[in-house]
């Protein structure tokens, strides 16, 4: 038994030194992707933001969303300008400066990242949404950008705070780990999660990341997507033409990144 058992740890360790993780199905991610392809939207898009690195595409559904919360502070804060200049109240958080780029009477600051648990540094979006509008039950919007915590902090989040967000904006990081199958496990049930309740209507990547293309599936490393709740969706089918007009590339002087059509189109499993 002993000699068997010394076999079999030799094959598994031979095994692990030349796949670290394991693969994920193909035909899994392609499902993935399905689940995922933007639907059309019973509206008009609107940018908010500038055209660029910080602005994104949102359905022209903002009437009634009372505030915007916006974790992960950079140099740029025109889509949050945009938001309160439409009378939004917003929200910012990020443990790594001491303000927002810009000011403004509406925005209110606080020096925390968001993740799935509370400390020093961290806090959870529902505490979050909680400290900052407690006698609130109105309808509101998600801007998130958090180089990664975005999938600890969706999954973490309380299936009714999710539901108040109409709509959700998200940049999701490390995209091409998807083929990374325990990665790929947590991205999955984050956007499981999501979907749930919103469906997926914009997607947009960002080319200052480069794109993994195998076995025919090209996947951007970082991606914007947009998703409305699903009670304000109608039902029409899938849109079928990018990029928006309204589109612009993050880096205007790199490389341009278009949408894999794997991403709106039917995937050859």
């Amino acid at each position: 038994m002993k000699r068997l058992a010394r076999k079999l740890t030799m094959r598994t360790l031979g095994y692990f030194q030349q796949f670290p993780t394991q693969l994920t199905p193909r035909q899994e991610l392609c499902d993935l992707l399905q689940r995922l392809r933007p639907r059309v939207i019973p509206t008009e898009f609107l940018r908010l933001g500038p055209a660029g690195d910080g602005g994104y595409l949102v359905p022209d559904d903002l009437a009634g969303i009372t505030a915007c919360f916006s974790p992960g502070v950079s140099d740029c804060s025109g889509f949050e300008q945009d938001c309160a200049d439409r009378g939004l109240e917003v929200f910012l958080a990020d443990y790594s400066v001491d303000k927002p780029a810009a000011a403004h009477p509406r925005f209110h600051f606080t020096q925390k990242y968001v993740g799935a648990y509370a400390s020093e540094e961290f806090m959870t979006l529902d505490h979050w949404v909680a400290n900052s509008l407690p006698n609130s039950q109105d309808d509101l919007l998600l801007q998130i950008d958090i180089e990664g915590f975005e999938y600890e902090t969706l999954l973490n989040v309380s299936e009714t705070l999710l539901r108040r967000f109409r709509i959700i904006v998200c940049e999701f990081h490390n995209l091409e780990q998807l083929w990374n199958r325990p990665f790929f496990r947590l991205a999955a049930r984050a956007f499981g999660k999501v979907l749930e309740s919103h469906a997926c209507v914009h997607l947009h990547p960002n080319n200052y990341g480069g794109c993994l293309v195998k076995d025919g599936l090209a996947l951007p490393a970082f991606m914007e997507f947009t998703f409305l709740r699903r009670d304000r969706l109608g039902n029409a089918g899938f849109a079928t033409t990018f990029p928006h007009p309204l589109d612009h590339e993050n880096a205007p002087q790199g490389r341009p990144l278009p949408l894999p059509a794997c991403w709106f189109k039917d995937v050859v499993s």
